[in-house]
């Protein structure tokens, strides 16, 4: 039988490791927020924290010596993978794997799983190391094509190129926004898509593979905008995406929330990334479902019973941005957002901006997901983020 407070340390401090501290705590466990800076979302209301590179296996190793949790969930992408190997093998359970975080950490390894060894669809992909390599591939993808490093989040580095005139321009945006010391893009077919979804997928220790309703998405510069539930899918894509899901899920094992992410075409569903934790378009779960995200992953990786997910109704969420670089944070228009019925806000709590920083997201529900989104729209619009 299960014996609770459970200590887990979350490595990434953001917005989506602040939910997931809070669903945490509710179930009176305690949590130690890392990252590479001090003051972020996270340490705001976790119990301890800790700034630390990820990316340096000494201090890894001495923040978890130090505090000895039983879990380690990683939140971001730029982490000494091969140290939670060795954590693992002493027994600390990290989340979902530690082979497969250290697959998911890197776009090829991921891409390849899915592609080469379980031949699922995915947009036609290549690799470079260098300019003159990248330059030589993309006349092999063709145009339009989509680059973005391997080792990213959120979109940062990704663009689309139209042209050869383009490719140094988006491998320079592509290695200035790697994380890690990765050199390396990923460089895929245009995928003329008619919805973007994100099938938040729930793998637990024992029991069935889970899954929300779908959720659609919008990007800008890479980086999502807004998300709405339920997506618009046939039954046949909904299964074809389930099916896909587990598939690859099954394959990296372990414990947790997966976000996977597809484009969907008139004719089919295509595999795109996956994230092995909660994602950015899931936020519209905040308001949208019986239990959020955060509280999902939380029970798949606690082995606590998920006995029922279902939807209140059509919800929404939009982001709200910076628009320029400050050292301090300030808002106006809370007020107004909040002034319509169904709607609410998440304001993150970040130290400092710079421009299209995400700062906060605004939730709606309505009658149906066209409402909700120009809701959540009109929210997110009345907040202004000031210096």
């Amino acid at each position: 039988m299960l014996s609770l407070p459970k200590k887990l340390m979350v490595l990434g401090a953001g917005e989506l490791g602040k939910e997931f501290v809070i669903a945490a705590q509710r179930l009176g466990n305690t949590v130690i927020a890392v990252d590479r800076y001090d003051n972020a979302p996270a340490m705001q209301v976790a119990d301890a924290r800790e700034v630390i590179s990820m990316l340096s296996a000494e201090d890894l190793e001495r923040v978890v010596s130090k505090h000895q949790p039983d879990y380690l969930i990683p939140e971001i992408e730029a982490i000494r993978t091969e140290k939670l190997a060795e954590f693992e093998q002493r027994g600390i359970t990290v989340i979902p794997t530690a082979k497969a975080t250290h697959y998911t950490m890197n776009r090829d390894r991921i891409r390849d799983l899915a592609h080469r060894e379980l031949g699922l669809r995915t947009a036609k992909y290549a690799y470079a190391s260098s300019l003159a390599e990248m330059q030589t591939v993309a006349q092999d993808i063709g145009f339009p094509q989509v680059v973005k490093p391997v080792m990213s989040s959120s979109g940062k580095g990704q663009s689309v190129v139209h042209s050869s005139a383009e490719v140094e321009r988006a491998w320079q945006a592509a290695i200035a926004e790697s994380r890690g010391d990765s050199q390396k893009v990923i460089i895929e077919e245009f995928i003329p898509f008619e919805l973007e979804i994100t099938l938040l997928t729930i793998k637990q220790w024992q029991g069935p593979t889970l899954f929300c309703p779908p959720i659609g998405h919008r990007q800008e510069r890479g980086d999502y905008q807004e998300s709405w539930q339920p997506a618009r899918l046939t039954p046949e894509q909904l299964q074809q995406a389930q099916a896909i899901a587990a598939t690859v899920t099954n394959a990296l094992g372990g414990a947790g929330i997966f976000g996977v992410e597809f484009f969907v075409t008139a004719e089919e569903v295509i595999f795109s990334e996956l994230s092995p934790r909660p994602h950015d378009t899931g936020m519209v779960t905040l308001i949208s479902q019986n239990l959020n995200e955060f509280e999902l992953h939380l029970r798949a990786v606690l082995s606590l019973p998920i006995p029922e997910i279902s939807l209140y109704g059509p919800a929404a969420s939009a982001v709200i941005l910076a628009s320029e670089a400050a050292s301090s944070v300030s808002f106006q228009g809370v007020e107004q957002a909040l002034s319509q019925a169904g709607v609410d806000l998440r304001l993150f709590g970040k130290p400092d901006t710079r421009p299209y920083r995400r700062m906060g997201v605004a939730l709606a529900r309505a009658d149906s997901t066209d409402l909700a989104r120009e809701k959540a729209q009109w929210a997110a619009n009345q907040v202004q983020v000031l210096p």
